[in-house]
């Protein structure tokens, strides 16, 4: 099970433990938007030690606190409830979705950050423009909650809202203020992109199937008469098959018997590739069937 609380964040728990409602896994991104400041009127960031306090131990503050409140800039990282318990930082109406317990988890994370902060005399307009630090293990812990790296109403790039219940009903992944239903908001306007996920497993390629040229000319030679026969040699579906591929023979045939339909089907192969007379007797031979094998996938041995 992925760790309740985020390891190498501070713990403040304040209590209020609530259960949610289960669905798809969410992360709620804000920003706290605290001071409003303009590009020709910045404001100082306010300091991550007092929204600590605020959220952490003020009883306003408590009733509206996030799972996380995280400093882009220093990289410190405070958690008010755990992972697998609603926070209160989204607006909820009564009787429409239950908007902070709308999923397995609805992880929300409040980025210490207004536009036009000014932090050490630099001003930052975008969260995206500060130094994100701690961002990649931040991510990497929601992500071990099942939240994928996705943003269903799409990644945001400006303060526009776009909203969208049924999207957030069906769909998990990340999602902004501006997105959530029942909500007024217009943050976070920019967000970090995604980092460390795990790379995709590189997929093997099946092995190719095999036949033996000898086992499948002597079963082409002694099958025909038998009738009844049910696989002879395995490696004569694998031929069949491809003959029914090239038209040649029809599918309810290919039994895995060398009987008198396969050997007039592998007949025709012979002629298609220009032999005649006793080159296109039916019998498998090297070139025949390693041209057949090309073309549909399989080797041959011997």
């Amino acid at each position: 099970m992925p760790e309740l609380w985020m390891p190498g964040a501070t713990r403040l728990d304040i209590g209020d433990h609530a259960p949610t409602d289960g669905g798809p896994a969410k992360a709620i991104a804000h920003i706290t938007w605290d001071r409003n400041a303009t590009a020709t009127k910045p404001a100082d960031l306010v300091p991550y030690e007092t929204l600590r306090d605020y959220f952490g131990r003020n009883p306003s503050g408590k009733a509206t606190a996030p799972h996380i409140l995280w400093d882009p800039f220093t990289g410190r990282v405070t958690q008010f409830v755990p992972a697998d318990s609603r926070s209160k930082s989204l607006a909820d109406k009564a009787g429409g979705t239950r908007t902070n317990r709308a999923g397995r988890v609805v992880l929300q994370v409040e980025a210490v950050f207004f536009p036009y902060c000014r932090v050490s005399s630099t001003v930052y307009a975008k969260l995206t423009d500060s130094p994100c630090k701690g961002w990649a293990e931040l991510n990497s812990w929601i992500r071990s909650w099942g939240v994928s790296d996705t943003w269903p109403m799409g990644k945001p790039v400006d303060f526009t809202s776009r909203r969208s219940e049924a999207v957030w009903e069906e769909k998990g992944g990340w999602y902004a203020h501006a997105h959530v239903p029942e909500n007024d908001h217009q943050d976070p306007g920019s967000w970090p992109a995604f980092v460390g996920a795990p790379a995709p497993k590189p997929t093997t390629p099946a092995a190719k199937p095999t036949v033996d040229l000898s086992r499948l000319a002597a079963a082409a030679k002694t099958d025909p008469p038998r009738s009844g026969v049910p696989v002879s040699y395995s490696g004569v579906k694998t031929v069949e098959d491809a003959l029914v591929k090239e038209g040649l023979l029809a599918k309810p045939l290919a039994d895995g018997h060398f009987g008198t339909a396969t050997r007039i089907a592998y007949a025709a192969w012979q002629r298609r590739l220009g032999y005649s007379g006793t080159d296109a007797d039916g019998i498998p031979g090297r070139a025949s069937l390693a041209r057949l094998g090309a073309k549909h996938g399989f080797t041959v041995t011997n």
